[in-house]
């Protein structure tokens, strides 16, 4: 064996090697519970010996897991951002968060896109599944709460993580603490001395564009200050921040600050405030939502919420795996805080402004 290059090494060489059934070197690959200590010592003597990398098919051999986990993303928002070359970072944040977990815990994952809006998204995911029979699935905004992507899964009775969802009677359900972080957000700017804080919301397919703005109203109204005139809706694209903000800042008593509820948004804002002679953030502080890396190179570097992608990714592998193991099903949404990184683009309100 000497001379046997690494890669070449199988799990029938480890069997022979330790003179046991393919079955046995499988269930000590996998931690199964019901071998004996000394023969898992020996397989892994064999394992260490002759240098071997167990494989996923390896892994299979025991036939109750596939050691996979599949994450899927929106199709046409994922292309979009790919295409646009525009330093979003949701899907990296995702990998680095699944993929890390899933090699700590003996799994890989399969990243997949899907388009939620085709009327063959349900053909189009059990196809997926059947090929891959993935051990759990990760789904995120807006599929989390597709009714008929949520339904499949349940029917199948594969364990599912849904980010940005509130869950209900299927699935996993794991938040960003997305209203918290507006208030967060909110409440950074009214200790600067803020009262008019302006807020441009997300697309409405997305639940947490509807947290985000309970946060912020709820922030406002424990301070006592007024709403009225102050929300704005964009879809998450640069254009319509560029329309929603350009509301904001046109109207008769315009805001002194702006939160807006992604970074493609709030650069728009940066741009319409340039265009009309407007200081960030002497004139109008702006905060943003994500935290992409595009944000710390803008002038001013922008104020985000940190949104905790990777982390919460993380978690929804442990709980798919804990979940496909037998364990409890969580009776709540987990939530995963994020967290305000301050930068150049949020100041004290000027004294003149103070009114």
């Amino acid at each position: 064996m000497m001379g046997r290059r690494r890669q070449s090494v199988t799990i029938k060489h480890v069997a022979a090697d330790a003179g046991v059934s393919l079955q046995t070197v499988s269930r000590v690959i996998n931690n199964e519970p019901n071998v004996r200590p000394e023969m898992k010592e020996r397989v892994q003597a064999s394992i260490d010996k002759l240098g071997y990398v167990p494989s996923i098919a390896a892994q299979r051999m025991s036939g109750s897991r596939s050691y996979l986990i599949l994450a899927i993303n929106d199709r046409e928002r994922t292309i979009a951002d790919w295409r646009g070359r525009q330093g979003v970072d949701w899907v990296d944040q995702m990998l680095l968060g699944g993929m890390l977990k899933c090699a700590e815990l003996g799994y890989r994952m399969i990243f997949e896109l899907v388009d939620t809006h085709s009327d063959h998204v349900e053909r189009e995911l059990r196809a997926t599944i059947a090929a891959l029979q993935p051990d759990g699935v990760i789904l995120t905004p807006p599929h989390s709460d597709n009714v008929q992507i949520v339904g499949l899964l349940h029917h199948q009775k594969i364990p599912f993580a849904r980010i940005g969802s509130l869950g209900g009677e299927a699935g996993i359900a794991l938040t960003m603490d997305d209203e918290g972080s507006a208030e967060l957000a909110t409440r950074h700017l009214i200790d600067l001395g803020h009262k008019r804080i302006g807020f441009i919301a997300g697309s409405s397919e997305y639940n947490l564009s509807g947290w985000r703005v309970d946060g912020w109203r709820a922030a406002m109204a424990e301070a006592g200050l007024a709403t009225d005139g102050l929300l704005a809706e964009g879809d998450f694209g640069f254009a319509s921040g560029e329309a929603a903000a350009a509301k904001l800042l046109d109207g008769g008593d315009r805001p002194t600050a702006i939160i807006a509820s992604n970074d493609q948004m709030a650069l728009a804002t940066l741009e319409v405030a340039r265009a009309r002679g407007l200081d960030v953030p002497r004139d109008l502080s702006i905060v943003s939502f994500d935290n992409t890396p595009i944000v710390r190179f803008t002038q001013p570097p922008l104020t985000a919420v940190d949104q905790p992608v990777a982390d919460t990714v993380s978690r929804a592998v442990e709980l798919i795996i804990a979940a496909q193991r037998g364990g409890p099903r969580p009776d709540k949404p987990t939530v995963v805080k994020g967290s305000l990184v301050q930068r150049g683009s949020t100041a004290a309100l000027p004294a003149d402004r103070n009114d």
